[in-house]
């Protein structure tokens, strides 16, 4: 059997990053993914599919992607089940990530360390 889906779109919120009681990283998005039509009234419209991100996936994802971030995601459909305050069962489709491409370049508050200039000595090169 296979169970593999693979979704590009832009996350509707920044994501955050919390840990199990072990320890393991994990975030959920919401991704939202354009259609490939337009409706009756001639707008694209969009699903919102959660997506679920584990270890370093879901630290590196906190850390670079904010909302609006384009993101290729691949993974498999897992369908879950609790139940709610009031006693009632609920059901949960979610993507749980695989693999995760950051596609929309670099954050706006992403600050890059400026590696040290380098030193070149001229009595070390043998053609100077």
């Amino acid at each position: 059997m296979i169970n593999q889906v693979t979704l590009v779109g832009r996350l509707t919120r920044d994501p955050e990053l919390r840990r199990t009681p072990d320890g393991l990283a994990v975030t959920t998005v919401i991704l939202a993914v354009s259609r490939q039509f337009r409706n009756q009234h001639g707008e694209i419209e969009a699903d919102f599919v959660q997506c679920t991100l584990w270890k370093k996936y879901a630290e590196n994802t906190a850390q670079y992607c904010r909302k609006g971030s384009v993101v290729g995601v691949t993974g498999r459909l897992q369908t879950r089940h609790y139940d709610n305050k009031e006693g009632k069962r609920v059901y949960v489709t979610e993507v749980v990530a695989e693999s995760i491409r950051f596609l929309s370049g670099k954050p706006n508050n992403y600050t890059p360390v400026e590696p040290p200039p380098a030193v070149v000595m001229k009595e070390e090169l043998p053609f100077a």
